[in-house]
């Protein structure tokens, strides 16, 4: 004889397939904990995105060097009588430009003798763009567009721009342009160094966050044959832009939003859902009783949220963020002022240093090649010290070091063997001090909180680009006043790290409150 079943029992059959059980406990964890306890904290997802997204950092490369190329005064020849050793002295049919007058922007448009000033004038353009566009963009990738969004907008608009400056009828319609490519070229390494970084584990962000600027060196270099081969300036432009289309149409879609980004704007389905993706892709498990939090969320004390006192205005409070919330903080404020005034004065060493290349009169091809390359070693000693001595220490020592080389050479005479020593005190300035502008980026991204952090970056890559657009003007100044400078700014930087905290082993901060919170907590035993 057979048993009607109850209507409850007949309800609890109907629903059982449907609704998975909930599981006992719920532990909320913030993304660093995630990654450490769960996902993995550099697994192949994280290899797999980091190449792919650092590859910005060569377009970057290529739209900030081709005016090495571009702007460059060529061979000139004597074609007539009186011929002279300066060509303003000369009439303008006496002689012409080995190559003609499209090799480069100098040779086409006549930026020589009074006009050769506009040569360093489109260059100041194209720093100033990237000046405003580091702001605006490290602004919009915190806020609406976020951090993927905004490689998106800024590659397509460098593209464009990068296109536009072929086809450009005279020197004031390229210079416009020039500053135009540089507003979108402004947000470019910061978008993508801070969307590489960010899904990485605290332990090997370090020497992650380093390795980027060896996709930068390797554009430079890479920049270097490409115009070897291609010798009109205008075909030149057009060829470095193809890349950025390669890269929208090919690599952007296989990369993934930050989860950091998901999380403060509220995605929290969307940040749990990409940290899933994170873990089976690494070959782990997230068991679903594990859900993201915020980390002043996660520090909140749980009677707290279970009797609901913590309130909406809380909730909305944190997540959001702007660099009025970076100044009106006593902790954070003195964290930026110290980290846009040394990569400022960083800014002024190395492109200061770097602008020496043209003048030292063998293959200019050859020189830019080297240059790249000699960066390279700098990267990776940093890399290597990174987290055995720290942030801060490296900090101080790359910045002293590249000053008190500057500050010898500028002492030494530039004449017989003296203009050799000062040669290699130049290049070990800019083994110095690129590896110093390599830390400074992992640095200042693990000083600020990810509601915060592009905006704060923003601000460093401004002033460095100050920096960038002053360190032409030191170098018309002679000889031994540029080395001199280099060197007060290389030592002035260091002297500002050492009040700089250091952020070694410490995690990344999703609000400010819940890095004030953090900072506020005297230290475990």
């Amino acid at each position: 004889m057979s048993v009607d079943p109850s209507p409850e029992t007949t309800a609890m059959d109907i629903r059982s397939p449907l609704l998975p059980p909930e599981p006992e406990h719920v532990e909320r964890l913030c993304i660093d904990d995630m990654l450490k306890n769960y996902c993995g904290e550099l697994g192949k997802w994280q290899l797999r995105h980091f190449v792919l997204t650092s590859l910005a950092w060569a377009l970057e490369a290529f739209h900030t060097m081709v005016v090495i190329f571009a702007d460059q005064t060529p061979r000139w020849r004597c074609i007539g009588d009186g011929c002279s050793d300066s060509l303003c002295e000369m009439d303008s049919g006496s002689w012409e430009w080995v190559g003609g007058p499209g090799v480069s922007t100098v040779a086409e448009f006549g930026l020589i003798c009074s006009e050769k000033y506009k040569v360093g004038l489109a260059q100041s353009l194209f720093f100033g763009g990237c000046m405003i566009g580091a702001g605006v963009f490290g602004h919009l990738s915190d806020s609406r567009l976020g951090r993927k969004g905004s490689l998106l907008i800024v590659c397509m608009l460098n593209a464009i721009f990068g296109g536009l400056t072929s086809l450009c009828p005279n020197y004031w319609a390229y210079a416009i342009i020039r500053l135009f490519t540089g507003f979108s070229t402004g947000g470019l390494g910061l978008c993508a160094f801070v969307l590489a970084t960010e899904p990485i584990g605290p332990n090997k962000r370090g020497v992650a966050g380093m390795s980027t600027f060896y996709f930068f060196a390797g554009g430079t270099a890479l920049l270097s044959g490409i115009a070897y081969y291609f010798h009109s300036w205008r075909v030149l432009y057009l060829v470095t832009s193809l890349p950025s289309i390669i890269f929208l149409l090919l690599v952007l879609p296989l990369v993934s939003e930050s989860p950091r980004w998901c999380l403060i704007r509220g995605k929290t389905t969307r940040a749990v859902k990409i940290m899933r993706i994170i873990a089976e892709y690494n070959g782990n498990i997230l068991p679903n009783g594990v859900t993201l939090a915020l980390d002043e969320d996660v520090n909140t004390d749980l009677d707290r949220i279970e009797s609901n006192k913590v309130t909406d205005a809380e909730v909305e409070e944190a997540v959001k963020g702007s660099l009025l919330d970076v100044i009106s903080s006593p902790i954070t404020r003195l964290r930026l002022l110290l980290s846009v005034a040394i990569s400022f004065f960083c800014s002024i060493v190395y492109y200061g240093l770097s602008l020496n290349v043209v003048n030292l009169g063998t293959n200019l091809h050859l020189n830019v090649f080297l240059n790249a390359v000699a960066e390279m070693p700098a990267f990776l000693l940093t890399a290597i010290f990174l987290d055995r001595f720290g942030r801060k220490p490296l900090a101080i020592g790359t910045q002293c070091l590249s000053g008190v080389f500057c500050l010898i050479g500028g002492m030494l005479m530039g004449e017989g063997v003296w203009k050799s020593v000062r040669m290699v005190c130049g290049v070990l300035g800019i083994f110095g001090m690129a590896g110093t502008y390599n830390l400074l980026f992992i640095y200042t991204v693990e000083l600020f909180p990810t509601v915060v952090r592009n905006a704060a970056l923003g601000c460093a890559t401004q002033a460095s680009q100050m920096g960038a657009i002053l360190a032409p003007v030191l170098v018309v100044l002679g000889e031994k006043i540029p080395f001199l400078v280099f060197g007060v700014c290389g030592i002035a930087g260091g002297i500002l790290a050492f009040l700089l905290p250091e952020t070694l082993n410490k995690p990344l901060y999703d609000t400010m409150a819940g890095m004030e919170e953090s900072e506020k907590r005297p230290p475990r035993e």
